[in-house]
């Protein structure tokens, strides 16, 4: 009740000070400092006004924290907890020559968000490659909109923002969706939203942020070797190495003539191993993949001293007959 009256009083000082203003507020002989601001909501607020000219009084009219009419030439206007979205303060002054004018004070009221999160839309669990999901942010409990910036990261680079033109100076929910389209690169990645109010270059600075915690995600993919075939020459001792990246984890199969028994090891490690193909498959949920090796038998090559007593050896044979 006391709030609607001093709300009343407000509203009839600024009626009377329209009918007495004769000049713009940009004529009017008064300074303020800062000439704008911009105040956390249940924040504290203190701005000067002030004037270099004669006059019979000034003071500051608002619906918080007014001055009343002093002789002074420097007055200040302080709200120590200002929860008031709407507040439009000015500084008043009447001049010994000239009419009353006023300058109004440009406040800002802003509020981070209670909480930022972010979750996959209708869906649950691992995501399939190359299908197509969708990510929601909500924002709860932001003011002013207008300043809001949602920005999606996906690690730490920048994939989307959405910005706001709603001029409601209260706080809202605020929620925003982004398609995404998975590889198996993504398998693992963190996606986030940030909610950031970004006020101008008289604001605070940093702009305020408020940050959602990260989502991982998870992605289902289908084995896929870097090459489909791949020859080895036989040695003391050979080594298949059919391993191949997936998810989730593929299993194992062989194929080849030369093998008897049943192999489910991606690593196929042998010091018998025939010449000829091996064929290895690799199988998960998502699909499959093959991988062909060809063995092939070295024949020993003589050395350069083997060679060298063969002809001596020849030679002596020669020498003798």
């Amino acid at each position: 009740m006391l709030q609607h009256f001093f709300g009343l009083v407000y509203l009839l000082a600024v009626s009377q000070l329209v009918l007495f203003t004769g000049t713009h507020a940009a004529e009017c002989p008064l300074q303020l400092n800062p000439q704008r601001v911009f105040v956390r909501y249940g924040g504290s607020v203190s701005v000067n006004c002030s004037t270099s000219i004669p006059h019979d009084g000034m003071g500051w009219e608002a619906s918080e924290g007014a001055v009343p009419m002093s002789r002074d030439n420097l007055i200040t206007w302080r709200v120590s907890n200002l929860r008031e979205w709407d507040i439009e303060p000015f500084c008043y002054i009447n001049p010994k020559d000239g009419d009353q004018c006023a300058s109004y004070l440009s406040v800002t009221i802003y509020k981070t968000p209670d909480s930022v999160s972010i979750s996959p839309v209708n869906h649950t669990g691992p995501m399939m490659e190359r299908n197509q999901y969708e990510l929601q942010c909500d924002v709860l409990n932001v003011a002013p909109v207008q300043n809001l910036t949602v920005k999606w990261y996906k690690g730490q680079t920048l994939v989307d923002q959405t910005t706001f033109t709603d001029t409601i100076k209260t706080p809202v929910n605020k929620t925003v969706t982004i398609m995404i389209r998975p590889d198996r690169s993504d398998d693992g990645v963190q996606y986030r939203c940030e909610a950031e109010l970004k006020l101008g270059e008289e604001g605070p600075q940093p702009p305020p942020k408020v940050t959602s915690k990260p989502l991982s995600v998870e992605v289902y993919y289908k084995p896929k070797h870097s090459n489909s075939t791949e020859t080895i020459n036989i040695s003391k001792e050979v080594t298949l190495n059919c391993t191949v990246k997936a998810n989730p984890a593929p299993t194992y199969t062989w194929d080849s003539e030369h093998l008897k028994e049943k192999i489910t090891s991606s690593v196929l490690t042998s010091s018998k191993l025939s010449p000829g193909n091996y064929r290895c498959i690799a199988t998960n949920s998502q699909g499959r993949d093959s991988k062909v090796f060809i063995v092939r038998s070295t024949g020993s090559r003589p050395t350069f001293w083997t060679v060298l007593i063969f002809f001596q050896l020849l030679f002596a044979l020669m020498i003798v007959i």
